[in-house]
């Protein structure tokens, strides 16, 4: 009797609100043409601060994604998160997802940095200006970081195994790799990502302690990671929602498989550490090619995590090297979220939106705004690559000391661990 064939991660759906696009069509054709849309900061209550230019999402509406009953309950991070999530499941065609019709047979696993800032604001100016009795009752759940995953699964009645991550910037790609195995362990589906709100004046002000934080003023300047000129990263707001579900369960149903969730690992090595991050993120890079059975030289392009302040590029350049050898400083190696900012737990799963997008269609998104890279990297510029992509790099590192690595393959192809 032959073995049972090995349960394997696929991204069947990808939902995107980011500032370059509120679809992950907007997203994906702003992002391949290297448009930069970092401005000026215009949110009430920012005009005084130092912070000036961020990635600020301005095309969205949540009224018309989201009922009214869960906008009064739920802040602007969890409305780009349900919204993204609606998105994602369309894109899988799971509108309801067709399983055994049990609803403990889906669950959610999301990512955040720092929960709903401008809930919380608002609420505790309530407090202070009017007394108790203004306060309503969400305030004990909106503003925490779990309320994406709750609100989801609530609105959705999925009640499989809900989680939410707090790993730093690097959660995002570690909500992917807590999908992947309960995925691989038995679950039906798994709806999973990122999403930040932290442009919120009381959020830019905890900000403001990043010594990271790029407070220059020209859009054009403000975000320029591998250059001598760099200067720190941009925030952003927005991020990604993925549906991932087993492999052979998906083409079952006529599913289309996006990319497989082949490899990922995780270091930790302290805060604002950089020179030390060149390790850990090395480490996780081989950790993350290990469990996808994947060689060095396999990996097609890399989407490089672009901190933008001169210690943690050059660790991230060498860390690049030390995992790949000899194909580190050939591979391309690419930063979109340069036009959009970087925006903190959704950088990474916003980079790998990119990188599913970039296999299927052969296309390196170029890094906007960078031209003279100082460092030993193919960085790609000015204009998307043509390439054929296979394997997919996508880096994380958060202020506060996390790294991790995850490795996707094309749909297509038949690799994984």
């Amino acid at each position: 009797m032959s073995e049972p064939h090995p349960r394997r991660a696929a991204i069947t759906g990808i939902g995107v609100v980011a500032p370059n696009g509120s679809t992950t069509e907007t997203f994906w054709k702003s992002a391949k043409e290297g448009i930069c849309v970092l401005d000026r900061v215009t949110r009430e209550g920012c005009e005084h601060l130092p912070l000036r230019v961020a990635g600020e999402v301005r095309d969205f509406d949540p009224s018309a994604a989201i009922e009214e009953r869960f906008l009064v309950q739920t802040d602007r991070f969890t409305h780009f998160a349900m919204a993204a999530a609606d998105l994602a499941l369309d894109d899988a065609r799971l509108g309801r997802p067709e399983t055994d019709g049990s609803p403990f047979s889906v669950g959610v696993v999301t990512a955040a940095g720092s929960g709903g800032g401008e809930f919380g604001q608002r609420e505790l100016q309530q407090l202070w200006g009017k007394g108790s009795r203004f306060v309503g009752p969400y305030q004990s759940i909106a503003w925490f970081y779990a309320a994406s995953t709750g609100q989801i699964s609530i609105r959705r009645g999925f009640k499989g195994p809900c989680s939410v991550v707090a790993s730093d910037e690097a959660g995002g790609l570690d909500a992917l790799a807590h999908a992947a195995r309960a995925v691989r362990r038995g679950t039906d589906v798994i709806v999973t990502g990122s999403t930040e709100a932290p442009l919120a004046p009381y959020s830019v002000v905890c900000q403001l302690g990043y010594a990271e934080l790029s407070t220059e003023a020209d859009p054009a300047r403000a975000y320029r990671p591998f250059t001598s000129a760099a200067c720190g990263f941009v925030p952003a707001e927005g991020g990604a929602m993925f549906v991932v579900e087993d492999e052979g369960t998906a083409l079952a149903r006529g599913a289309r498989v996006q990319a497989l969730l082949a490899g990922h690992a995780a270091t930790f090595t302290g805060a604002s550490r950089w020179e030390q991050s060149r390790e850990g993120l090395a480490h996780a890079v081989r950790g993350a090619l290990a469990e996808a059975g994947c060689a060095p030289e396999e990996i097609d392009v890399v989407f490089a995590d672009a901190l933008g302040v001169p210690e943690a590029d050059r660790a991230e350049a060498l860390a690049i090297a030390d995992a790949l050898g000899r194909h580190g400083t050939r591979v391309p190696v690419t930063a979109p979220k340069t036009g959009i900012g970087r925006g903190y737990g959704a950088a990474a799963v916003l980079d790998t939106a990119a990188a599913v997008l970039a296999m299927e269609h052969g296309l390196i998104p170029p890094t906007p705004n960078v031209y003279d890279v100082c460092h030993e990297l193919d960085l790609v510029t000015g204009r998307a690559r043509l390439a054929e992509l296979r394997t997919a790099l996508v880096l994380s590192r958060g202020l506060m000391g996390s790294n991790s690595a995850l490795v996707l393959r094309h749909g297509a192809t038949g690799a994984s661990s």
